[in-house]
Formats: structure tokens, sequence, C-alpha cells
């Protein structure tokens, strides 16, 4: 069975969810394929920063949210306090089942369970997981399927930036949303306590050159012990970070979020960078030669985290300055969190 598609998106995250609904909504026709059976899952902190995405969520996605921001290195402890709500957490199935609601609505062909077994300019070969195949054929091929994407490889892309997050949904209950800078432990990256409503998401983040899976692993259940956490290393599950930017915008297809290389190298935060350029991906599709300034701004910021990951990770004792400085400057509020975040 062959069916027709005006865009054909690989990848059910919230960027693929984002771009696929905007284009419905427009009255495109979309086909939206994802290889996990449900939409939303994935190893994240689940963090949503006030300037990004937070404002425009339901409250009911909201588990916590935090006004005080705790940033702990080996020299200082520094509490950013501002009237709004800093960071909140969410659960990312919560989020992503929420958004592919939105998506249906407006249209879209959503196929959960579903592989891409072959892929040419204009034409995709799914396998779903009970065996049934299908061909599609489309105008638009986005790929919004995360680090380690497919499409990307097939538009010939590699990647040599990227990230490592380690996380371990624990049991329990903690008042203070806390980020670790510790370059003994992480180097430029940092350990993380996020609360959520009834469990606390524990992990790490570093840059793939400096540690293997295994060694950060390792440093997170020795840090954890320190902070008082025992986390069993069974649950401790790994993703990572694709940092390395080219651009949304090839001669075979689009790219948006981690496909991308959107995320933010100094943080890993990626939902935002996902949602801005796949909204962005849907507006260039529907009208050729628009140019979007959300994304103009994101790619500075990222840009800018690139160029401070880089910086920190190309010499130990310069990255432990780096970071007792940029904690020095927020104490003392010369800088303020915001700079930490992709959202402008």
């Amino acid at each position: 069975m062959v069916e027709q598609a005006d865009v054909l998106v690989i990848g059910g995250g919230p960027g693929g969810l984002a771009c696929a609904t905007l284009l419905a909504q427009k009255g495109a026709k979309v086909i939206l394929a994802e290889r996990k059976p449900v939409i939303g899952p994935k190893v994240c902190a689940g963090g949503l920063t006030w300037h990004g995405l937070l404002r425009h969520v339901p409250d009911s996605l909201i588990e916590r949210s935090f006004a005080e921001q705790d940033i702990r290195t080996p020299w200082q402890w520094v509490v950013v306090a501002e009237p709004n709500p800093i960071v909140a957490t969410v659960d990312r199935l919560a989020l992503g089942q929420w958004m592919a609601e939105q998506a249906l609505a407006a249209g879209v062909t959503v196929m959960t369970g579903t592989r891409v077994m072959d892929l040419e300019t204009h034409r995709a070969v799914l396998a779903t997981t009970s065996g049934r195949l299908s061909a599609v054929e489309f105008q638009h091929l986005v790929g919004a399927d995360g680090a380690t994407s497919l499409v990307r490889r097939f538009l010939g892309l590699p990647v040599t930036a990227m990230g490592l997050g380690l996380n371990c949904i624990h049991p329990g209950a903690h008042d203070r949303m806390e980020w670790h800078l510790d370059p003994s432990r992480f180097g430029a990256g940092y350990g993380w306590i996020f609360p959520h409503r009834e469990t606390l998401s524990i992990g790490a983040y570093g840059d793939n050159r400096l540690f293997s899976g295994r060694k950060l692993k390792k440093r997170l259940v020795r840090w954890a012990e320190d902070q008082g956490f025992r986390l069993n290393p069974q649950t401790i599950r790994a993703g990572l970070v694709n940092y390395d930017y080219r651009g949304v915008c090839f001669s075979r297809g689009w790219l948006i979020g981690d496909a991308a290389g959107l995320a933010s190298g100094l943080t890993g935060e990626g939902i935002y960078p996902a949602l801005v350029s796949g909204q962005a991906v849907a507006r260039m599709i529907l009208t050729p030669g628009f140019h979007d300034q959300n994304l103009a701004q994101l790619e500075i910021r990222h840009q800018r985290h690139r160029r401070m990951t880089a910086l920190a990770i190309a010499n130990p004792r310069l990255c432990r300055l780096l970071l007792e400085t940029m904690a020095l400057l927020l104490r003392t509020k010369i800088i303020d969190f915001h700079l930490l975040e992709m959202a402008d």
C-alpha cells in the first residue's frame, strides 16, 4: 500500500509533534512516524524554564515549580531567586501525550511503533511492530528523530559534538532544585536533583569526549551517595545529546531539535530548541523563503553555549575557573540564570 503525504515527519518528540501540528493546522497532509510504541517517554530531567515552554503548557502538566535554584560548586553555594518560577518539572509521558492529542486533533496521522526500513528522497518504507509494511510518498521529509537521527545520516551529516546525560527516577521527596557544578566529577557538565510530584530526577550531564557512559555512571552513583541518595545502578538510563548544529534546511530534507544538533552543549537543554525549530521548519515549508526570528535567536544562543562548552572542556583548570566565575557572577547578580537557558 502506498500513502501520499505532503510531509513525512520521523520522530514523535516535542519538536516533531510541534512541526506536524502546525503544518496540519494550515491544511497540509502530514504523517508522523514514531518508533516507540508510546509517545512521550525519554531519558530527561523533565525541566521546563519560564522563558521557554513553561508558560505555554497547562497547569495540570506541572508537577513541581521552583522560584529558587540552588547552584553548588566546590567553593560556593548560590541561591538564585525570582518572582516567577524559574524552572518547573513535568512528566515527559504526560507532556508527549498532551502534544500528541493536539496533533491528532489537527489531523496528523500518527503512527506509533513504526520504524523506517528504507528511505529515499521522496519515498519511505515503514514497518510497524506487527510487521505490516507501508510506503509513503511525500514532498518534504522532516527529521525529528533525536541525537542518533536516521534522517541526519540519510542527509550525509556527521555528528562531532555530543553530550551524554544519565538519569535516575528515584523515590522520595526533596524541597530544593539543585545544580552541582563539580569539574572533578563532571568536567564542564553538572549533576542535578530535580524534584517531581512523588519522585526525584537525579542525574548527570557531561561531554562524551570526556566520559564514557560507564565512567560517568560511576561518578553519578558516588556523587549521589555524597548527597544522601543511594541510587540503584540498574535504574539509571542514558541518553545522548547532539549539539553539532549545521542548519535545518538541506536539499533532501529538514532537521529539527536534537536531530539538527540544536540542544545546548552547555546544559543539555533540548525541549525548547526542539519546539522552536519544529515550528520554524513548519513555517518555512508553508512559506518558502520565510525567515523565522525565533530560530535566528536560538541559533545565537546555541553558538554562545557551544563556545562556552568548547572553552571549558579544552583545559580542566580553566574549566574550574570558568564555573566558579559563573557562580560568582550569578551570586552577585552581574548575570542572571537565564544566560544558561536556550530561550531568549
